[in-house]
C-alpha cells in the first residue's frame, strides 16, 4: 500500500496525467482525470515528455525499463514523449563514483590501483541497473567496468513484489483474466531482471554469444567485446573497451555516408540468425545498449554490449513460430489457425475454422498495403486480440522475443524508414525451415540422438512390449503377471522350435516356412515405417502446403527420429 502511495505521488507531483488523450477517454476516466487530486499541483517545467522520464526514474529500474521499451517506438510516441525517454538508454542518473570504487574494491578484495590504472571515477554511462567506468589494463588494453548500483536489489524486490499483487489480483477478479497468465509474466520478469543484476551471468552469456558470431561470415554482421574473467564477480563485470557510434545518431551515421538500407536489413538477419539457428538471443536490444561501427561506410556492422538479458525457445516453439510467420507471409490463415491449436496456444477445441476466419478478418486490412508500410507491432496486436476471443492465453516464453521483435522493427524503422521485415525475413525463415525439417534435418536430428538410443538400446523391446501390453489393455498387476507368464511361454516355444519338428524316423527338420514368413513381415513394417519418415521429410523439403498430418510430424522433429528405433526394435523383436 505505501508503494502504491509512492506511484500516485510520482504520478500527481509529475502531472502524468497530461500523458493520456482526453479524446480516448471513456467519460468516467475523463471525470477522474479532471477531478483527481493531481489536479491541486502545478505543472512542472519542461514538456510532459520531460515529466514522465524525470518520474520513470524516480519510481526505478523497473519503470524505467518500461520507458526503455517505449523508447525504441518512436513511431508510436509522439516526439515530445519519444526523445526525453531515448535518455533513459545510458543517461539515467548515476550514483557516486567513490561508491562504485569501493564496490569494486570489495568484490577484487584489493585497492584498484593493484589491477587497472586509470580508473576514472567519473561514469562512461548510466543505466538502471548499472553504471560503467573505464580503466586501462597493466597490458595497455582499454576496458570498462560495469558496477551494479548499490541498493538496487531491495527496489526491485519491492516493485515485483507489488506487480505480482497486482498480477494475482487481475488473475482472480478480472474477467478473463486468466488467459494473461500474469502471475506466471511477473515471475518470469522479475527472474529475468535479477538476471540482468547477475554480472558472472552476463559475463557468460556475452563470450556465448561472442562465440556464436566468432565465424568470419558472421563476424561480418556483429561484434561482441571479449570478457576479462579474473576481473569479474557478483557485482562487477569487466570487458573489452568498444568504440563505435550509438545507433540513435542516425545523422552522425547519414554524416559519414553510411549505408542504413544494408544496415538495417543485417539488424533483421542477426535477429533471425540468433532465434532460429542459434536458439540464444540478446533479449535487450534497445538503442542504448547497440553501437555501429562505421569503419567502412558501405560494409557496416553492429557492435552488441549488455547481454544481461537474453531468451530462447525450446525446438517446439521454434518450430511453431517459424511455420506461422510463414503462413502469414503466404497469407495462409488457415494453416495459422492449425498451428495456434497444435502448438496448445490457445485450447484443443477451438473451432479451426472459425479462428480461421477471424484471423482472416483481423490480418487483411493489413496486409492490403504495401509490405514495407506494415508495423509488425501493430501486427501483432491485432493478432492477439483476435487470439485471445479465442481464450489464448499470453505465452510467457514468448514474451521476451515479442518485445525483442518490438525493439528490432524500431531500430531498423529509425535507420530506414522503408524497411520491408517481413520481404527481409521470409526468405531467411524458408531456408531455416529446409534445412531444419527437410531430408538433411532429419540425419541431422538422427546424428544427434544415436548416442542416446544405443545407451537405452537393451531396455527397448521389454518397454516396447510393456507398452503394447497396456495398450491391450493388460496394465496394472495383472497385466504384468500376464506379461511374465507369457514371457514363460515364449521361451518354451523358442526351445520347441530350436529343436525342431521330429518326422516318422526321428529327425528333426527346421520349421523354414514359418521363420520365413515372418521375416518377410519384419521387413514389410520396417520398410513401411521409413517411408513415412522419408515421405514427411521430402513432403516438408517441396511441398509448399504439407496436408495437417505432415505439418504434425514436421512441427515435433524429435517424433520421427524417437520413435523409429523403437519400432523397429518391436518389429524385430515381436
Amino acid at each position: 500500500m505505501w508503494r502504491c502511495l509512492q506511484i500516485l505521488w510520482v504520478f500527481s507531483r509529475y502531472r502524468l496525467d497530461r500523458l493520456i488523450p482526453r479524446e480516448y477517454c471513456s467519460r468516467s476516466l475523463a471525470l477522474i482525470l479532471t477531478l483527481g487530486p493531481w489536479r491541486l499541483f502545478p505543472t512542472p517545467p519542461g514538456n510532459r515528455g520531460d515529466a514522465f522520464q524525470k518520474a520513470l526514474e524516480e519510481l526505478g529500474p523497473i519503470f524505467i525499463k518500461v520507458g526503455q521499451l517505449l523508447s525504441t517506438r518512436p513511431d508510436l510516441l509522439p516526439p515530445d514523449i519519444a526523445i526525453p525517454l531515448s535518455r533513459l538508454q545510458d543517461e539515467v542518473a548515476p550514483f557516486d563514483g567513490a561508491v562504485a570504487r569501493a564496490i569494486i574494491e570489495r568484490q577484487w578484495q584489493c585497492p584498484i590501483e593493484s589491477r587497472v590504472l586509470d580508473f576514472s571515477e567519473t561514469p562512461l554511462a548510466s543505466a538502471s541497473i548499472a553504471q560503467v567506468h573505464t580503466a586501462r589494463l597493466p597490458d595497455g588494453q582499454d576496458v570498462v567496468i560495469k558496477v551494479t548500483r548499490p541498493d538496487i536489489r531491495v527496489r526491485i524486490d519491492r516493485d515485483t513484489r507489488l506487480m505480482a499483487l497486482l498480477a494475482d489480483f487481475v488473475e482472480r477478479r478480472v474477467d478473463q483474466g486468466h488467459r494473461l497468465n500474469a502471475p506466471q509474466v511477473v515471475a518470469d520478469y522479475r527472474q529475468t531482471i535479477l538476471d540482468e543484476m547477475d554480472m558472472p551471468r552476463e559475463a557468460a552469456n556475452t563470450s556465448q554469444l561472442k562465440r556464436n558470431f566468432s565465424a568470419v561470415a558472421d563476424a561480418r554482421l556483429l561484434y561482441v567485446p571479449a570478457v576479462h574473467w579474473p576481473l569479474t564477480g557478483e557485482r562487477v563485470f569487466t570487458m573489452e573497451r568498444i568504440h563505435g557510434i550509438p545507433i540513435s545518431q542516425v545523422a552522425t551515421l547519414r554524416s559519414l555516408d553510411v549505408n542504413l538500407k544494408l544496415l538495417a536489413e543485417r539488424g533483421v538477419e542477426i535477429f533471425f540468425t540468433q532465434v532460429f539457428r542459434d536458439n540464444f538471443f540478446h533479449a535487450d536490444m534497445h538503442p542504448g545498449n547497440i553501437f555501429i561501427d562505421a569503419s567502412k561506410p558501405e560494409d557496416p556492422r553492429y557492435i552488441a554490449i549488455d547481454c544481461g538479458i537474453v531468451g530462447s525457445l525450446t525446438e517446439e516453439d521454434q518450430a511453431y513460430l517459424a511455420k506461422n510467420l510463414l503462413a502469414f507471409f503466404r497469407r495462409d490463415y488457415r494453416a495459422v489457425a492449425t498451428l495456434h491449436v497444435a502448438s496448445g496456444w490457445v485450447p484443443a477445441d477451438t473451432p479451426v475454422s472459425e479462428f480461421e476466419a477471424a484471423i482472416r478478418t483481423a490480418c487483411e486490412p493489413i496486409f492490403e498495403r504495401p509490405l514495407a508500410e506494415i508495423s509488425f507491432a501493430h501486427f501483432l496486436l491485432r493478432l492477439f486480440e483476435t487470439a485471445r476471443r479465442f481464450e489464448m492465453e499470453v505465452q510467457p516464453q514468448l514474451v521476451l522475443l515479442q518485445k525483442t521483435l518490438v525493439h528490432i522493427e524500431g531500430l531498423g524503422r529509425t535507420l530506414y524508414p522503408e524497411l520491408d521485415l517481413w520481404q527481409t525475413a521470409q526468405p531467411y525463415l524458408e531456408r531455416w525451415m529446409k534445412s531444419r525439417i527437410g531430408p538433411p534435418g532429419l540425419l541431422q536430428a538422427m546424428r544427434e540422438r544415436l548416442p542416446e538410443w544405443l545407451e537405452h538400446s537393451p531396455e527397448m523391446p521389454e518397454l516396447v512390449y510393456n507398452a503394447l501390453q497396456n495398450i491391450a489393455g493388460g496394465s496394472g498387476v495383472g497385466g504384468h503377471l500376464q506379461y511374465r507368464e507369457r514371457q514363460e511361454q515364449s521361451r518354451s516355444r523358442r526351445a520347441t522350435a530350436g529343436r525342431g519338428a521330429a518326422d516318422g524316423n526321428g529327425r528333426t527338420w527346421p520349421e523354414k516356412s514359418k521363420g520365413n514368413g515372418r521375416l518377410s513381415a519384419k521387413i514389410i513394417a520396417v520398410a513401411s515405417i521409413a517411408l513415412l519418415a522419408l515421405s514427411a521429410g521430402v513432403a516438408g523439403f517441396f511441398v509448399s502446403n504439407p496436408p495437417d498430418w505432415v505439418v504434425w510430424i514436421e512441427s515435433r522433429p524429435w517424433l520421427v527420429p524417437a520413435v523409429l528405433p523403437l519400432a523397429v526394435w518391436a518389429v524385430i523383436c515381436a
